[in-house]
């Protein structure tokens, strides 16, 4: 029997990368109601780019649910450094989901966490059974690389991807996915504004873990450092485990999808009038038509 092809999509990811690619030169697609959809077409065609490119036979779409989550009651200046959304996407936010509940995908969500953390749950409950896709932009992603868990990394434009496995990832980096988690808390992340031990940049975070496997492993042979590398961590010992923390995933949040919800069969008339409603030009061809119910297996009264 063929394998269950599970597309988790980092919903948040997509819809960012869309928007900034045309709003830098600023072009928000303004419809005839004065609402920008600049953002929600880049996402409707990565997301139909990546469905044709990879051929998932289930789709789920994971969600940031606002900005305060456990991970700024723990350290406050957690993406901190991000400024508030551009007014042109706001409305997006909303209306993006609308258009991903009218394709018959589920949207997921939880108050308290973020996409990553639904993701994460999600792949490791599916992949006990299913092959398991996550389509995002977000290198932090790779953690969750496993057996049945490949990472999928939007790259500049539509259709170029880097295809992550196990293999792929240990060849690249010299560690495996888990060990991503020490990284992180040792060289620390910009983009999400915690800074790990200061002055141990990535080259020596990836030393040290091929040398010492984890934290632990450091933390134990404190004396085989060098003086600076000693000196550093023990400064920052403290900080250095609550980055561990900010950089894992949690994958236990109390999120749920089954794969029945979760089949791939977009209904092309659904499709177009929402399209048509928010007058997204030029989608409803780019989805190849294996996935897509033709308008005329529907009763129309019913719709």
């Amino acid at each position: 029997m063929k394998k269950n092809k599970v597309m988790l999509v980092d919903g948040m990811a997509l819809l960012f990368r869309a928007f900034f690619a045309t709003a830098m030169s600023g072009y928000y697609m303004v419809n005839s109601k004065g609402i920008p959809t600049n953002a929600i077409h880049g996402f409707v065609k990565h997301l139909f780019t990546a469905i044709n490119t990879h051929k998932p036979t289930h789709v789920i779409c994971c969600w940031d649910m606002g900005s305060t989550t456990y991970r700024t009651e723990m350290y406050p200046n957690y993406k901190a450094n991000r400024g508030e959304p551009p007014v042109e996407l706001i409305p997006q936010f909303d209306l993006v989901k609308e258009v991903v509940e009218e394709l018959n995908i589920p949207n997921v969500g939880l108050v308290g966490f973020e996409a990553d953390d639904c993701i994460g749950t999600l792949s490791s409950e599916l992949s006990q059974h299913s092959e398991v896709m996550i389509l995002t932009g977000d290198q932090d992603i790779l953690q969750l690389l496993s057996k049945n868990v490949t990472v999928i990394l939007l790259k500049k434009g539509y259709g170029n991807y880097a295809v992550y496995n196990e293999e792929v990832f240990f060849t690249e980096k010299g560690i495996n996915p888990m060990q991503m988690i020490d990284l992180k808390a040792l060289m620390g992340d910009s983009s999400d504004n915690y800074p790990g031990v200061k002055g141990i940049g990535e080259k020596t975070a990836l030393r040290l873990l091929q040398t010492h496997k984890n934290i632990e492993g450091i933390l134990e042979n404190l004396s085989s450092l060098t003086k600076s590398q000693r000196q550093k961590i023990e400064t920052d010992l403290k900080m250095l485990h609550l980055c561990r923390e900010l950089a894992a995933i949690n994958c236990q949040v109390d999120v749920r999808c089954s794969l029945e919800e979760a089949i791939l069969t977009i209904d092309r008339m659904k499709m177009v009038n929402k399209f048509q409603e928010l007058e997204l030009k030029n989608l409803d061809n780019v989805l190849e038509q294996d996935c897509v119910f033709p308008a005329e297996k529907y009763d129309k009264t019913t719709l």
